[in-house]
């Protein structure tokens, strides 16, 4: 087996998990990303594991007694409204998809890793093919990193892809503003319930998730051209140009945008369906990099964590022969990341189609046989 460590761009789920697997079979990986430390901005919000894919690359990573420790209690809980706040689903949950708040997970992984594995402030600026399966990352500080095997987890802009697939994100006719509410009194926790909330509407809605300390992010929903919530102007603008367009809603929910503190753009993007591409020597891609949809189908966390976790136990499986390897997590990360991204799409046009929130409803409550 060769002793070069695999090069992975990117800190996040993805690439965690794969350099996290690496090191229980023995293999040492490096891992650049553009962040100045672990904890130098938000990770974000509450994310629901599946048991077959984001609670299998936990196990894979040894961490299932850490990653139950951190599970939000009530985090799955499932509340569908309309408009006028008419409830047509209020979903306890049954425990099959704990969430678990994205930092914690991000950390624990982290916890696995030998130090200096991850090399943080490394912002990859550009990708040089050398030949004979090898690449030069050139780094936005000047430095310059020459790769073996090279793994690009480095999400929906990647540096990476392009040295497999000239396609790139497309904006999907939807956009968020995202917010948040500190809720300390509880005002808004019956409207919100204990876990996540999906009011909508055709073309609009209304998203939100309660986190562990009772905290609430609210994510307002938007079908409008790329870039207009980007031109919203300054928070109190935007509060209002939101509310407008929401007017008629029931008065719970548009306290959700009345209230919330400062507003951040976050348009909805996607890569083409199906996204493949022919092997390359020497490199490959997981999570966003690879296969970027929408959140309609709560997979993209999962996704690349099982990539992770795949991609991992694919190199173990093949001493020394990356490119077997990469082939064959290919073989199986293309067809299972298609069937979500299909679902994806199909689902970001039901929960906001004129019959909204039916069609969501009718997706989540399927006909029992």
């Amino acid at each position: 087996m060769s002793i070069e460590p695999i090069t992975i761009v990117g800190a996040g789920l993805g690439g965690l998990t794969l350099a996290s697997v690496l090191h229980r079979h023995g293999i040492a990986s490096r891992v650049y990303d553009l962040d100045e430390s672990p904890t130098s901005r938000n990770q974000g919000g509450l994310l629901d594991m599946h048991e077959e894919s984001g609670q299998a690359a936990i196990a894979a990573a040894g961490l299932s007694d850490a990653f139950a420790e951190l599970v939000v209690t009530g985090g799955d809980a499932t509340r569908v409204l309309d408009r006028h706040g008419n409830a047509y689903l209020d979903d306890d949950g049954d425990g099959s998809r704990p969430e678990i708040e994205r930092g914690d997970l991000r950390r624990i992984l982290l916890t696995t890793l030998p130090d200096g594995t991850v090399h943080w402030g490394s912002k990859v600026r550009e990708v040089r093919a050398l030949g004979g399966g090898r690449h030069a990352l050139v780094l936005a500080d000047g430095r310059t990193v020459e790769t073996g095997a090279l793994v690009g987890a480095d999400g929906a802009w990647s540096k990476i892809r392009p040295l497999l697939s000239d396609a790139g994100p497309v904006y999907s006719g939807l956009s968020f503003m995202e917010t948040h509410l500190a809720d300390k009194d509880g005002t808004h926790a019956r409207t919100v319930g204990a876990g996540s909330l999906m009011a909508l509407d055709e073309g609009r809605g209304i998203h939100a998730h309660r986190h562990g300390d009772g905290s609430i992010t609210v994510y307002i929903a938007l079908r409008c051209p790329e870039n207009r919530t980007a031109e919203l102007g300054d928070d109190e603008t935007a509060r209002r140009t939101l509310l407008d367009r929401f007017t008629g809603w029931d008065p719970a929910l548009l306290a959700l945008i009345a209230e919330g503190d400062g507003f951040v753009p976050r348009p909805i993007h996607a890569l083409p369906v199906p996204h493949r591409w022919e092997r390359v020597p020497g490199v490959t891609l997981l999570g966003d990099a690879a296969h970027l949809m929408s959140p309609f189908a709560g997979e993209g966390a999962n996704l690349a964590m099982i990539d992770g976790a795949e991609l991992a136990q694919a190199i173990t499986e093949n001493p020394g022969d990356v490119e077997a390897a990469f082939a064959a997590y290919e073989q199986g990360m293309f067809p299972r990341s298609e069937e979500a991204a299909i679902g994806s799409a199909d689902n970001l046009v039901i929960a906001f189609a004129a019959d909204a929130p039916q069609g969501i409803i009718r997706v989540m409550t399927p006909p029992e046989d």
